[in-house]
């Protein structure tokens, strides 16, 4: 499970800076978190193919989180996409595109589904490989951040032990499920015996604009990496708080509160060229906060 930051940048784009978007992936399929301007154009620079993308999220309705949708759907089309493409996002970006593609008499070539995403939390995807959750965070307008889980594929088997207790190959799914093996000779192979516990879920956690709110604490706690906005420096607090955004530290403090393993800051204001200080600000209160890069791939 890795994340490819596209845009790490507030409203403005600057200083080879974009705005917001991210891909995750998770078992090789790639999930799209926020569509800024450019997007698509980022894609290309960094070599992210769309032809498996199957499911877009979109956090609120503020134009640096969502601007790029509508070319990159078109994009898609005009590329022969057939798959079927799955956006959740706020309800009136549906009625928003639909008027997009009506004006240019547009007909996209694939099946497109939209599903507005819940006033409060809730889950929104639920496969074989992967859960996406939303939950409200505070900006001033209503802004939802996402949590996915890569699941695993059951307990792992310990093939030795499956080879000496005479078990089939076509039984080793139902092994990893956690059933026990009956033999011919009736003899009960337990599970236990043949496998051992797989890796724990991995969880990664997209706080969109926010202020620092611990109200999103019960959602993100104990995740594996934690993306937060950090559009300000601490000196700047009192901008933060009026325009409903978050400094470094407190993205900081958010992560020590909540017991994460790794902290990805973006989302910075253009009023900074430079991103050290962020580092720096938010490196003193918890020691593994990165600064994210724009092409670059952080593990979770």
């Amino acid at each position: 499970m890795k994340v490819t930051i596209l845009g790490n940048n507030s409203a403005l784009p600057t200083y080879e800076r974009h705005p917001t978007s991210q891909i995750v992936y998770v078992h090789d399929e790639p999930i799209m978190l926020d569509c800024g301007e450019a997007t698509q154009i980022q894609m290309q620079r960094y070599g992210i193919r769309w032809r498996n993308l199957n499911h877009i999220f979109i956090s609120h309705m503020h134009g640096d989180h969502y601007f790029g949708l509508p070319g990159f759907i078109n994009s898609m089309s005009l590329l022969g996409r057939t798959t079927p493409l799955h956006l959740y996002a706020p309800a009136p970006l549906e009625a928003l595109i639909q008027h997009i593609m009506d004006v240019a008499s547009s007909v996209l070539s694939y099946p497109f589904h939209f599903h507005a995403l819940p006033d409060g939390a809730g889950t929104l995807v639920d496969n074989e490989q992967f859960r996406v959750s939303c939950f409200p965070v505070e900006h001033r307008i209503t802004c939802h951040g996402f949590v996915i889980t890569r699941k695993t594929k059951g307990r792992k088997l310990l093939l030795e032990k499956c080879r000496e207790y005479e078990i089939p190959a076509y039984y080793y799914d139902k092994l990893k499920k956690g059933e026990d093996y009956e033999r011919k000779d009736g003899f009960l192979v337990k599970n236990e015996w043949v496998t051992e516990l797989g890796p724990k879920p991995k969880r990664y956690a997209y706080c969109a604009d926010t202020l620092y709110t611990e109200s999103i604490l019960p959602y993100i706690t104990g995740v594996d990496t934690m993306y937060h906005e950090s559009t300000y420096l601490e000196n700047d607090i009192e901008k933060a708080i009026a325009r409903f955004h978050s400094t470094a530290k407190q993205a900081a403090l958010l992560a020590v509160k909540a017991q994460v393993q790794q902290l990805l800051l973006g989302h910075f204001s253009s009023k900074y060229r430079e991103l050290e200080a962020f580092k720096e600000e938010a490196g003193s209160i918890f020691r593994n906060a990165i600064i994210t890069e724009e092409g670059q791939t952080y593990e979770i």
